[in-house]
């Protein structure tokens, strides 16, 4: 897929949904995930972070001791996160307006798998570790800033779980959002819907090859989904080595850090 075609592909099946889904997508993610806000919290107070695919800011203010900055694609997502009063800017993963090596940490939780082509989630990890400090520029020991990031994707290896997808099924598949009747009458009655967390509100999905197998969505969401090691490869191949990894409820997630002479 061209570069043009993919920008043109990910604003059709990505950015266009968030948009169209913003407010009760919202409304259903305000719970942090277990291992992402241990990792805020065991950041050093006074750190500087960049949350990068933000959301609606249900991260920026997991550990009031330290300052996050939110950006994402969706304008509708990051006008809740800054009405919440968080400081957020509308930017492109690929195209962050920050200046690179200012950042004592970066998380971005379920925004890679996101990216079509394996060039652009690599360039969008390498993105990523670029907003790091740098040795230079970093308070660390001898040679190192100890600026890390945190980045979690889909896992391809979800057996166990409701959507059923496992080695040797596509990984490239369209992820369907259902706005039920019963969910819109919460929301108008002002109450909180469940939160999903790790598991999206959707009915089985499909994949690009296969097509549909439900006629009950209403929109569709691209994922690549992620096989075991390939989170890894994409850190490495994107200049960064990993420090820890591992799998939590349908994620693979890598704690990284950038590479440096």
């Amino acid at each position: 897929m061209a570069e043009l075609d993919s920008q043109r592909y990910e604003d059709e099946h990505v950015h266009r949904v968030y948009e169209q889904i913003a407010q009760h997508f919202s409304e259903t993610r305000y719970k942090p995930w277990p291992l992402v806000e241990t990792f805020l919290k065991n950041r050093p107070v006074g750190s500087v972070g960049l949350d990068v695919g933000c959301g609606n800011g249900k991260y920026l203010g997991v550990n009031p001791n330290v300052f996050i900055v939110g950006s994402d694609r969706s304008p509708a997502l990051t006008r809740i996160a800054s009405g919440r009063g968080y400081q957020t800017v509308v930017a492109d993963l690929l195209g962050l307006p920050n200046p690179d090596f200012r950042f004592d940490f970066v998380i971005s939780v379920a925004v890679v798998h996101h990216l079509s082509t394996q060039e652009r989630r690599v360039a969008a990890i390498k993105a990523i570790l670029a907003a790091l400090k740098s040795r230079h520029t970093g308070a660390g020991r001898a040679g190192d800033s100890g600026a890390e990031a945190l980045v979690y994707v889909w896992a391809l290896e979800q057996r166990k779980s409701r959507r059923g997808w496992d080695k040797g099924d596509d990984q490239d598949v369209m992820v369907p959002w259902v706005l039920k009747d019963s969910q819109k009458e919460r929301m108008v009655r002002g109450k909180r819907p469940r939160d999903y967390g790790h598991v999206e509100e959707a009915s089985k999905p499909y994949s690009l090859s296969k097509g549909p197998t439900s006629a009950s969505t209403t929109v569709h969401r691209f994922y690549h989904l992620y096989r075991a090691g390939e989170l890894e490869q994409d850190v490495v191949a994107a200049g960064g080595f990993v420090v820890e990894s591992g799998y939590e409820d349908d994620n693979w997630w890598a704690i990284a850090r950038r590479k440096e002479p």
